[in-house]
């Protein structure tokens, strides 16, 4: 017959054996590994500014008043070049394609022309002298090549308007006393732009650009009035183009990402 004590011990045995087998199966689990980390969404808004230089040109064209009836004719005209800046707010919207809209202005660039007509048996001719600045508002595209290095080509091209004006243009005759000066006149015009560079990425959120530009920029026209009076003939500046070189900085507004990282539960274990 199995006495008290012997049971008492084998249903110890039995109840340290399973409390052992649970601890196995009910122990802490494996430490568990790092998160992968948080990748930001690529899309950003960005701040950009812009200066440059262009070397600028144009067609200069005489439109003769109607109720003038001369054989006048430019034998040839300039446009110096002129230094811009200029601003505007993009979208990236993601590492290859990037939107933005920018306006910039156009400093005073000086335009001269000298023409010659015949009068009464006679040759004279008349110098030009004014200058011309603008308003140029642009929306552009552009589409990254690739980062390597930390650099990134870019092509791009944008359509706009531009506000030209014409100022202080002078007409001084030569071989005779007449002279007159222009009106100062402003006008809208259409504007295109192409451009190709080449981006620095200084951190993840701040760049610098090293671009091109060719920019066409519509027209603008002005009259002479005439001292002494006159029927004012019309001189206008057509097919205005610039080949400019120009340095970017652009600054993403979302901040850089940082990798989330969980951390690792303690173990009971020894």
């Amino acid at each position: 017959m199995v006495s008290v004590k012997s049971l008492i011990g084998a249903t110890a045995a039995l109840l340290l054996s399973s409390a052992a087998y649970a601890a196995d199966l009910g122990g802490p689990p494996p430490a568990l590994p790092y998160a992968p980390p948080v990748v930001a969404d690529q899309s950003a808004w960005y701040l950009r500014g812009d200066i440059g230089v262009g070397l600028n040109s144009s067609s200069l064209i005489f439109e003769q008043n109607a109720l003038n009836d001369s054989n006048f004719a430019f034998d040839h005209s300039s446009m110096s070049d002129t230094m811009f800046i200029g601003a505007g707010i993009g979208y990236e919207v993601n590492n290859w394609l990037r939107f933005d809209v920018t306006a910039e202005y156009r400093s005073r660039t000086q335009v001269n022309a000298f023409g010659q007509y015949t009068f009464g048996g006679g040759t004279f001719g008349d110098q030009y002298q004014g200058y011309l600045h603008s308003l140029v508002l642009l929306g552009n595209a552009y589409v990254d090549l690739g980062t390597w290095w930390c650099l990134t080509p870019f092509i791009g091209a944008g359509v706009g308007g531009a506000y030209n004006t014409v100022a202080d243009l002078t007409d001084v005759g030569i071989g005779t006393s007449g002279a007159g000066y222009g009106l100062n006149t402003s006008s809208w015009s259409p504007a295109w732009a192409l451009y190709a560079g080449l981006a620095y990425n200084v951190t993840d959120n701040f760049k610098v650009e090293l671009s091109y530009r060719y920019l066409n920029w519509g027209s603008v026209a002005d009259s002479i009035n005439c001292i002494g009076g006159c029927n004012p003939d019309t001189y206008k500046w057509d097919n205005l183009t610039s080949q400019d070189i120009m340095i970017g900085f652009r600054w993403l507004l979302q901040p850089e990402a940082t990798p989330v990282v969980m951390p690792q539960p303690l173990s009971t274990r020894g």
